[in-house]
């Protein structure tokens, strides 16, 4: 399975939205895609989840080195949209104690 990376831009928010499954094939494109934006002073970058089937211990340090980024940059990190198994994962290592996870934009 592959992982499909789309990104826009309205002012400095950034929304990349992805589908497929982010594994040790898919972590280091994503990645190469999120890490130059979270560099980036000042940014907002919102990540949809909405297609997401699948994501291993690879993908979920790749948010861990996006948001040390993030926290370096002042920018700011969050993660929508994620179905209830892949929210799981983010709960049992803790990330959504340090990530900020959201439902659907501007929801809790």
């Amino acid at each position: 399975m592959n992982l499909s990376i789309k990104s826009e831009q309205v002012d400095s928010t950034y929304h990349i939205h992805l589908a497929g499954e982010i594994d040790a094939y898919t972590a280091p494109q994503l990645k190469e895609s999120l890490l130059p934006l979270a560099e980036k002073e000042n940014q907002q970058i919102n990540i949809h989840f909405d297609e997401v089937e699948y994501i291993d211990s690879t993908g979920l340090g790749v948010f861990v080195g996006v948001l040390k980024a993030t926290d370096a940059t002042n920018s700011e990190l969050t993660l929508l949209g994620m179905t209830s198994r892949i929210k799981r994962l983010f709960s049992i290592t803790g990330l959504d104690e340090v990530i900020s996870i959201k439902s659907k934009e501007g929801q809790g």
